[in-house]
Formats: structure tokens, C-alpha cells, sequence
């Protein structure tokens, strides 16, 4: 007898994941991703784009901010200086008043009434002397004028007068009213008498 031969057993595998596996190439699994994958990652991508673009905006916003606060601030220093120099500068009238009223009791003062024009100078002095020292808490200085050269940044020549001697030639030789500053701002300059020789 003649051997009989066997038909191979064939086998279909009904596994809908095992014959997509079987189906596609190892490579092919690998290089491709599915769409939702990519589009999801597309839009991962936008969404960072502009979170950066974001925050770098807010950082410039920030920085324009406190640039803003400087500059506020420093202006508002300077109206704050110019104010108390404004205020400072009114009441050196209050103080120029106060030598006016020095000077006519020394000249006015007849024996009868000695004693009391002695009694009220010396309470005008001691006025003008607590005035000088808050003037000088502030800041608030004299300028040097009588014997100094003329410099108009701290003078203002009111009139000339005529000198003998050549080196007071246009050197302050009278103060009309005193100048005064504050550091090195001048908050009311000298009004002098300027020497002219000749």
C-alpha cells in the first residue's frame, strides 16, 4: 500500500489584534504614528509657542512696570524738593523783615528808651537766631558775598560803586540782601553793591 499523504493542517487565527499585528511589517509599526498622536502633538507644540510668547510679554510688562515706578518716583522727589526749596525760599523774606527790624532799633534807639529798645532787640535776635538754625537743619546755607569776587551764579549786582583801590576792583564791597543755598543749589542768590575801580 501505498503511504498516504496528510494535508497540512491549516489554522486561521481569528484574533482581530494578532492579524493586524501579523499584518504590518515590524518597520512600518515603528516609523508611523497614528494620526491623533501627531495631531496631538501639533497642537502641543502651538500651546507652547504661545505660552512663551506669553510669559516673554509679561516679562516686558513687568519691566515697563517698574520702569514706570522709577521714574514715578523720582519725579515725585523732585516736585517734593522743588516744593520744600519754594517754601524755604518765602520764608527768607520773613527773615530779611527780621534784619530790617534789627537794624532800625540800633539806629532809632534815644537814651530815654534805652532799656527798652535793649529788651526788645535782644528777643528779635534770638527770634532771628532760632530761625536761622531751623534754616540751617534744612539744609539752608548763607553764601559768602561781601569781600568775594562777583560771580553772577551767586550774585545779582544791584549797583556799582566807585573803589580807590584797584583790588576791589569787581569785588563785593556791600550786601544788599543775603543769598542763600541749599547743597549746592542756589535758592536765592546775593543781591550786592560790585566795586568799580575808576
Amino acid at each position: 500500500m501505498a503511504e498516504q499523504k496528510e494535508d497540512p493542517v491549516r489554522v486561521v487565527d481569528r484574533r482581530w489584534w494578532a492579524r493586524e499585528a501579523a499584518a504590518e511589517e515590524p518597520e512600518q509599526r515603528s516609523s508611523t504614528k497614528p494620526t491623533y498622536v501627531e495631531d496631538l502633538e501639533k497642537r502641543l507644540a502651538d500651546v507652547t509657542a504661545q505660552l512663551q510668547a506669553s510669559l516673554t510679554d509679561r516679562r516686558q510688562q513687568i519691566d515697563e512696570f517698574d520702569q514706570s515706578r522709577a521714574r514715578l518716583r523720582r519725579d515725585v522727589a523732585k516736585d517734593i524738593e522743588r516744593g520744600r526749596r519754594a517754601l524755604i525760599a518765602d520764608f527768607l523774606d520773613v527773615l530779611d523783615n527780621l534784619d530790617r527790624a534789627l537794624a532800625a532799633t540800633s539806629d532809632a534807639g534815644d537814651a530815654s528808651d534805652a532799656g527798652r529798645t535793649a529788651t526788645l532787640v535782644r528777643g528779635v535776635e534770638l527770634v532771628r537766631d532760632q530761625f536761622l538754625q531751623k534754616l540751617h537743619a534744612a539744609g539752608v546755607t548763607p553764601l559768602a558775598a561781601l569781600g568775594a569776587p562777583f560771580d553772577a551764579t551767586q550774585h545779582d549786582a544791584v549797583s556799582t560803586a566807585p573803589v580807590d583801590d584797584l583790588a576791589q576792583d569787581g569785588m563785593v564791597i556791600a550786601i544788599v540782601k543775603e543769598g542763600y543755598a541749599v547743597g549746592n543749589d542756589i535758592l536765592r542768590p546775593a543781591s550786592v553793591v560790585v566795586g568799580r575801580h575808576g
